[in-house]
């Protein structure tokens, strides 16, 4: 059976399996005991090559210059992995317990879904993150790209990493480098990935028959980021591009989630929305 699904989620895992598959970071750090470590950001960082170092450390000590520009956030963290994370300058990285920093990635955010079977990747799915952020938040994702030159290192990564697991995983990079990953696949894309999937993922765990779902539909998940609901003009420009609202009542600043099969349409109605009014460029 799935664990960790939301109830208002349910008919998105179906079939169900037999064995039991979780679908959060809690129930995939205590499912797989052996792949665990891959939870450790900070580990992470440093097996990329990336300067980083727990809280504490000096990143002055470390080569960074005064006014360089790090990423804080902690080293494991399994209640929304994006928890307490945030650019900070050198100068002023906090010196709090559980959190480390790390240079500042340049270059495209992305994030991808593996299946894996016995530590080797047997399908995957990329989608990349916006430019157009809120506070180093993407605006929105772009679910089901090509980047045929991140396919052999998010294999290798695997490969290195998980040897053998078998299950879903997500590995996220920055410009090609990683900086987190999880034992389970990013739920929020799921809808957008075609009926085949499911099944296949169902099938992998639990030794039947494997096929690998075809690449993914794709299109477009979107933030909306503020404080005030979506007025009714809002409610019905979203239902006339076929868009899912999803509400968010568990980010304050975040109105809701919606997931649009149409990327054009999707674009637009970013701009029909005047989101890009809250956002910042970078």
């Amino acid at each position: 059976m799935f664990i960790g699904v939301l109830p208002e989620r349910t008919h998105l895992f179906r079939p169900e399996p037999r064995s039991e598959v979780a679908v959060n970071d809690a129930a995939a750090w205590r499912l797989n005991p052996a792949h665990r470590h891959v939870y450790d950001k900070l580990g992470v960082a440093l097996d990329a090559g990336l300067r980083a170092a727990p809280c504490g450390v000096d990143p002055r000590a470390c080569g960074l210059a005064p006014d360089d520009w790090v990423f804080v956030k902690p080293i494991v963290n399994l209640a929304g992995m994006a928890l307490q994370a945030r650019a900070v300058c050198v100068r002023a990285v906090p010196n709090e317990p559980g959190l480390f920093w790390c240079e500042r990635l340049e270059g495209e955010h992305t994030s991808t879904d593996c299946l894996v079977r016995a530590g080797e990747v047997v399908w995957l799915a990329h989608t990349r993150a916006s430019e157009r952020k809120n506070r180093e938040r993407p605006l929105y994702w772009d679910v089901g790209v090509e980047r045929p030159e991140l396919d052999a290192r998010v294999c290798d990564w695997v490969g290195h990493h998980l040897a053998g697991y078998t299950g879903l995983c997500n590995l996220e990079m920055i410009g090609g480098r990683p900086i987190e990953a999880h034992l389970r696949g990013s739920n929020g894309f799921l809808e957008l990935y075609g009926p085949a999937f499911v099944p296949a993922w169902v099938a992998l765990m639990d030794g039947e028959p494997f096929a690998a779902p075809p690449p993914v539909p794709g299109g477009l998940v979107i933030s909306v980021f503020g404080t005030e609901p979506l007025t009714d003009a809002q409610t019905q420009l979203i239902a006339s591009t076929d868009a899912l609202i999803r509400p968010d009542p568990q980010t304050p600043d975040r109105i809701a989630v919606l997931v649009c099969p149409d990327k054009a349409r999707g674009l637009e109605l970013i701009d029909s929305l005047s989101l890009p009014a809250r956002v910042t460029t970078g």
